[in-house]
């Protein structure tokens, strides 16, 4: 088991509250408080609450980056390739639920000049995403349908996926994985 640093249990034990009550309502002396400590002593390890949500923020972005990143680099069909995003995005939500809460409820309250580093990589990160579908499209992998459209769906789905996981007492991730899936890439209608 890899130890923590203090700053990394700072962290862990923020991203906790900011899921919990949310970015706004958690303070300094909350967190200290939760840690058993005093809020002072919270400052010898990071500068404030922004520092914390940027850490965690930035750091599900990049694992979403890499990730995709890693499908880009294969060798694999547009379809294949679309599974492995949606696996990426569950993986992420199982592991990540507290960063994923943060980073969709509360990435612009980071600093200016985080915000846009975050914007350009979930704009370049949905780019690929919205090739890979068109890639799709064109080898008939995937029915004629806009692709904004195909996104859309697939997106908003797997961004709210971390609120319906917690919710439903933490389905098994391989069954979560083959469902959704084949939810997303089979539909729901029995084929005559």
């Amino acid at each position: 088991m890899k130890i923590q640093t203090r700053k990394e249990e700072i962290i862990v034990v923020a991203s906790r509250l900011f899921k919990e009550k949310g970015y706004n309502a958690v303070s300094m002396r909350d967190i200290a408080q939760a840690m058993g400590i005093k809020a002072a002593s919270l400052y010898n390890h990071i500068t404030g609450k922004q520092e914390i949500l940027s850490t965690l923020i930035l750091e599900v972005a990049h694992e979403f980056t890499s990730g995709m990143r890693a499908v880009l680099d294969k060798e694999s069909s547009p379809l294949q390739k679309i599974q492995e995003i949606i696996e990426l995005h569950i993986d992420i939500t199982v592991n990540a639920s507290e960063g994923l809460a943060a980073l969709n409820n509360d990435w612009m309250h980071m600093e200016t000049s985080q915000v846009e580093a975050f914007v350009q990589m979930r704009e370049d990160y949905e780019e690929n995403f919205r090739k890979i579908i068109k890639e799709g499209i064109d080898a008939d992998e995937i029915q004629p349908r806009h692709p904004e459209v195909i996104l859309f769906s697939i997106l908003s789905t797997l961004r709210t996926l971390y609120l319906w996981y917690q919710k439903r007492g933490k389905l098994d991730v391989n069954v979560l994985k083959k469902d959704l899936v084949s939810v997303f890439l089979d539909g729901i209608v029995t084929k005559n």
